[in-house]
């Protein structure tokens, strides 16, 4: 049985043009309806098995807080069904319904009773939800003196007190504190280790990329996607920043890549789940990887810098563009980003149909593995950022163990020694 079904879920809210409007309904129902519908979701579907954790994207007004409300019951379906197995725990928006002339210690008991606890396990668990929120004395102020940032921690304490069959959390973490958030991730992730189904909201690509298995993508109301975590994160961003389809190029263009030296490129590497867009305003026609003395290869040993490239035409006159590179795990985790906003020394403006050739020398901490590389070239106005073209996943690296690497687990390589003290006297290794 899957923890989480859900079926042509929809919700409408009823608008009135009037203020009287509604009343006139009530009052007088054989005259028809006074209202419209307002939908803010439309025939959602899908399944989320035991254990498995799903992201829900989306831009501001989706409709991803409603799906949440829907699913944990707290806001009733105007079409559709849900069902959940198991005990659902869930952590909507700051406070929790948190009553604010209540002390913590008051409302942490009225909350987890609403979380199904009973109150003998709720005196049980106090202590760890103190602790775990790390409030102190505040724990027995009136919740209206809290800060929102003190509102979440006690709130996630509760909610997360007992291990749930069902865990929903929507954005409420992006208001506490570095090191709290990674708390709360620590115990998502032990939760997502003993079993425990997640279903999070989170406009941070990045986490739901680290954190999910799948993802679905809601847009203007409707399901856009669901699927693979990186998938629906890479279309997300896609329909955030521009569509477009394959860069068109003059063969004669591609003379600016250079020949593959045959003993450090590997042509196997083939990254065949690009995808590009833009406006149209620029084209990334090719892009390379090569090594410090020019030469192209996709295989470098761990230590050793390397440059990602790419060429640009210009389509259009286009001032101030930013040149943008993003090295990913294969799972789509961003381990470094870089754009030309850093450097200042670049012209300020192209003409239709300048060529450029842009190089970024990189050095190289990786740990042995496969890695991707990304490319694009923006603008940034008033409207916001745009990108005339980008390309995702357009390039393997292959990063092979060297003479001197270290790294046995990880991404990184930290070039470690050691030293070990003894009564003896100190070995170094």
């Amino acid at each position: 049985m899957s923890a989480i079904t859900v079926t042509g879920l929809g919700k409408a809210y009823k608008q009135y043009p009037g203020r009287w409007s509604r009343l006139a309904e009530w009052m007088r129902p054989r005259q028809g309806p006074r209202h419209t519908l307002h939908w803010v979701l439309r025939d959602i579907s899908f399944r989320v098995e035991p254990g498995e954790s799903v992201g829900i994207i989306g831009i501001n007004g989706a409709g991803k807080s409603t799906l949440l409300k829907l699913i944990t019951g707290t806001t009733q379906p105007t079409t559709g069904s849900v069902q959940t197995a198991g005990r659902v725990a869930a952590m909507l928006e700051l406070g929790m319904g948190f009553h604010p002339d209540f002390t913590g210690r008051q409302n942490v008991f009225m909350a987890a009773q609403l979380l199904g606890l009973d109150v003998d396990e709720i005196a049980a668990l106090m202590p760890e939800i103190e602790a775990f929120a790390e409030i102190g004395d505040y724990i027995d102020q009136p919740v209206r003196i809290y800060s929102s940032g003190m509102q979440m921690r006690l709130g996630f304490s509760v909610a997360t007190a007992k291990r749930p069959d069902v865990l929903i959390v929507d954005e409420a973490l992006a208001v506490g504190d570095a090191a709290f958030q990674r708390k709360c991730f620590r115990r998502i992730e032990d939760f997502l280790a003993t079993g425990t189904t997640l279903l999070f909201v989170s406009h941070d690509t990045e986490t739901v990329k680290k954190l999910c298995s799948r993802a679905l993508f809601i847009q203007a109301d409707a399901p856009a996607q669901f699927g693979p975590a990186k998938q629906v994160c890479d279309t997300y961003e896609r329909f955030l920043f521009g569509g477009g389809g394959p860069p068109k190029s003059d063969p004669s263009d591609l003379d600016a890549v250079p020949a593959a030296e045959s003993a450090r490129f590997d042509p196997s590497l083939v990254a065949s789940c690009e995808m590009t867009y833009g406006n149209g305003r620029a084209a990334i026609i090719s892009c390379w990887i090569e090594d410090l003395a020019g030469r192209r290869m996709n295989v470098v040993e761990s230590g050793v810098g390397f440059r990602w490239c790419y060429r640009v035409i210009f389509n259009d006159t286009v001032d101030a563009p930013i040149f943008a590179m993003l090295l990913k795990t294969r799972e789509g985790v961003a381990l470094y980003g870089l754009d030309s906003t850093r450097f200042r020394t670049l012209p300020s403006q192209f003409a239709t149909g300048d060529a450029v050739n842009v190089r970024f020398t990189l050095k190289n901490a990786l740990a042995p593995g496969l890695y991707y590389l990304n490319c694009g070239v923006r603008s940034e106005a008033d409207g916001g950022l745009e990108f005339l073209s980008r390309r995702v996943d357009s390039a393997i690296l292959k990063v092979s163990s060297g003479s001197n690497s270290t790294a046995m687990l990880g991404l990184i390589e930290m070039g470690a020694s050691i030293e070990i003290d003894s009564e003896a006297g100190v070995a170094e290794c």
